[in-house]
């Protein structure tokens, strides 16, 4: 009986410092950030074009299997005008009319949501896995960036300034406004 008493209380303290020791991998992440820059910000985004991409990349290796991923890539392009380029000359007042000449809309940026990304599937990859990913993850950006330049998103985004400024400058009382663009 005490036996059994002693090997009771041993099984719940070995079971009790198993649960407390062994609560998975410990992690442990230093960092040391700091500010590199501030610069001020003049860029109204005015659209956003959403892309999703399904990619097949291969690797075509001679001596090695063909290594493939397939991804499936989201992206963000943004169509903004940048207000600093706006100088004085650029605005006309006459009473109750305003001519305001706009900077010309550019794409602000392109950037993959790696998070909305996802890998679907590697094969014969191996420890080439990480690099190939990556160079899958870089010709769906360049093929973005690449549609970005053939769509609409510049007309987009003076439609949109139009749309943005000229009730603004109604509610500052001007009734005759003009816009345009360089």
């Amino acid at each position: 009986m005490k036996f059994l008493l002693i090997v009771a209380i041993l099984a719940v303290g070995a079971w009790f410092v198993y649960q407390k020791y062994n609560n998975g991998p410990k992690v442990e992440s230093k960092h040391q950030l700091l500010v590199d820059r501030i610069e001020a910000m003049g860029k109204l985004e005015l659209v956003k074009y959403r892309y999703s991409d399904v990619v097949e990349h291969k690797n075509i290796n001679t001596f090695l299997p063909t290594a493939s991923v397939l991804l499936i890539v989201k992206a963000d392009a943004v169509g903004c005008v940048n207000l600093t380029k706006l100088t004085p000359e650029d605005i006309k007042v006459i009473g109750d009319s305003v001519s305001i000449k706009l900077p010309a809309p550019e794409i602000c940026y392109i950037k993959i949501d790696h998070e909305a990304s996802k890998v679907y599937d590697t094969k014969m990859a191996f420890l080439r896995e990480a690099e190939l990913v990556d160079e899958a993850y870089k010709t769906a950006e360049k093929a973005v960036a690449d549609d970005v330049k053939k769509s609409d998103i510049l007309q987009q985004t003076k439609s949109n300034a139009i749309i943005v400024f000229k009730p603004l400058l109604q509610g500052l009382g001007f009734s005759k406004i003009n816009l345009s663009f360089d």
